[in-house]
This record gives C-alpha cells, structure tokens and sequence, in this order.
C-alpha cells in the first residue's frame, strides 16, 4: 500500500503528478496533481486502478475538501499535433500551473506557500521520465502511484475527471460506448467505428483510426 515513504525524502512541499488516458483512441489526456494535508488524508487512498469507479469518486470529493489538486487536459487536437508524448507533458504541466496559480481556488495549506521551484516545491511523477518545463523540482518514480499516497492521489483525480469527460462525450456520441471503454481500442468500439465512422473525438494520429479514416475513407463525423 502507498504511504509517505517517498514524500519523506524530500524537503519542502511534495505534489504527486500522474495522468489518464494515453492509450484511447478517442477524448483528451488527462493529469492530476496534488498536494495531500498530511492531517487530513482521506482513509484508502492507493493506485487508482486498484480501485472501484464507486471507492475513486468517494475519494476523489475527500480530496476536493482535504488537499490542494491542479488538473490538466490536453485535447484531442494537440493530441495529433503534438503527438501522445508531448500532449501527455503539457496536460501535466497544466496540473502543476493550475497547482501553483495565485488564483487557485482550491484548499489553502495554511503557512505552507506555493510557487514552484523557488519556494521548494517537489513533484513526484509516476513513471519513469520527467516531463520539461514543469517549473519545480521533479523526480520520476515507477510505480509510484502504487508506492506513494501523494501521487496515488493524482492518479484519482486524473482517472475520476478523464472517466467524467468521456461519460459526456458518450452522451453526445452514443454508439462508441464510450461510457465503459473509455475510448480505448476494445472490440466493441473498434466495430462501432467501422458501423458508424470516425468523430472529432478520436485520435486521428493514432494508426488505428489513421487506417479507419483514410484507407477506408471513412468520414468524420
């Protein structure tokens, strides 16, 4: 189970970063980031796939009322510009920036400041690369949502807010079943695609939709 083994390292404020939704084939990619109140961890965090859709959401509005959280979205669109890579990069450093804004509105850590590098702000990120350009202090960790409370927290928050989207665009693509697969490649919506073509919802960058759209000159729809 994760604790704060890894947290205790480190000096100063410590943010957990993760993401949501680098393998789909459609919607946008998602990152958390949070900065936990060590008085006020809700009970049960751990890696967000080690969860149920029901335990996540519980927790993720523990998490809204008892830690500092920044979201970050990168769009289908830079998606196919940027590629998975470089769009998963950005919507992580979205999070941090939303962390760290003086307008953030989320739970105040008291004495404790905010404001990147310069006022001692570490990121820990799950995996094992460091996206640029964060502005903080960044390590990277494997498995880290499964080691650390921090970023077992940010995997929530990216998994609950990246499920939240794609239950809407489900409703405004019905078909693609989107509400259970999350936009990844399963049978089901590998035959929808081929039943009803490809939306603007989809990466178009991807080789599967990439041979769907132009070697079958499917439309988007």
């Amino acid at each position: 189970m994760p604790d704060f083994s890894l947290e205790d390292r480190l000096p100063g404020l410590v943010a957990g970063l993760d993401e949501a939704g680098r393998g789909p084939w459609a919607g946008p990619v998602v990152a958390g980031a949070v900065i936990l109140d060590r008085d006020q961890v809700p009970e049960g965090l751990d890696d967000s796939k080690r969860l149920s859709a029901g335990r996540r959401d519980a927790l993720f509005g523990a998490l809204e009322t008892a830690a500092r959280i920044g979201v970050g979205i990168a769009s289908v669109a830079e998606i196919d510009r940027l590629n998975i890579l470089g769009a998963n990069d950005l919507a992580m450093r979205r999070a941090v920036a939303e962390l760290v804004s003086p307008d953030h509105r989320g739970v105040s850590l008291g004495h404790q400041s905010l404001g990147g590098a310069a006022l001692g702000l570490t990121v820990m990120i799950d995996g094992n690369r460091v996206p640029s350009g964060l502005g903080a202090e960044a390590h990277a960790v494997v498995k880290g949502d499964q080691r650390s409370l921090s970023i077992a927290a940010a995997s929530i928050v990216a998994k609950v807010t990246r499920d939240r989207i794609m239950d809407q665009l489900a409703a405004a693509h019905p078909g693609y079943g989107w509400e259970t697969n999350r936009g990844y490649g399963t049978a089901a919506h590998r035959a929808a695609l081929l039943a009803l073509g490809v939306t603007r919802e989809h990466r178009r960058s991807f080789r599967p939709i990439h041979n769907i759209l132009y070697e079958e000159n499917s439309p988007i729809i």
